[in-house]
Order: structure tokens, then C-alpha cells, then sequence
């Protein structure tokens, strides 16, 4: 139908939340999506993609963030299709398991 496949929707706005999650993490913690919500507002059809996301909240274990993706449009406007809330947890170093 000449539109993006709403997994890969979904796919950059995970990618979005998970770096805004990063972005407040301790060093040498990493994180990993554990839920998310998406909501698609609108067809993705433009000549870019841009995901941007945000933390809403941000806990030692669990943050909850937020993102939006847009669709640039010819005229250089972006339109909103998607938005997304995200719980993500921060691993923490876990010391090494031996055999």
C-alpha cells in the first residue's frame, strides 16, 4: 500500500525509548524493553522516519518512557503516526556465574 510496516513502527519508536532509558542508566548497566504500548495514529508514508523518545519516569530498576515517531512530508513537515509507552528495565552488573 506504499506505507512503512507498522513493525518497523513500533520497532524504532522500542529503539527510541530504550536509548531515553539508557540516557539516565548507571554506567555499566544496560537495559531491555519488558512492556510497551503503541498507538498508530496515522499511515506511515513520508521520506524520513524520526523516532524521539523520552523518560517519564525513572527508577533504579524500572523507567517508563515515552516516544513519538514522525513521518517527514515532502514539504519538510513532520506528522506524528505513532506514539508508544514503554516499561524498561536497567540490568545491573551481576557477577559472573562459574561452572
Amino acid at each position: 500500500h506504499g506505507y512503512l510496516h507498522a513493525g518497523v513502527v513500533a520497532t524504532i519508536a522500542d529503539s527510541a525509548c530504550g536509548y531515553a532509558a539508557l540516557s539516565l542508566a548507571p554506567p555499566a548497566t544496560g537495559v531491555l524493553t519488558i512492556e510497551y504500548k503503541v498507538n498508530l495514529l496515522a499511515p506511515a508514508s513520508g521520506s524520513r522516519m524520526i523516532a524521539r523518545g523520552r523518560v517519564t519516569r525513572a527508577g533504579r530498576t524500572i523507567t517508563v518512557s515515552a516516544g513519538d515517531v514522525y513521518a517527514t512530508q515532502a514539504d519538510g513537515s513532520e506528522k506524528l503516526i505513532a506514539t508508544m509507552l514503554a516499561t524498561v528495565m536497567t540490568l545491573h552488573e551481576r557477577p559472573a556465574i562459574l561452572d
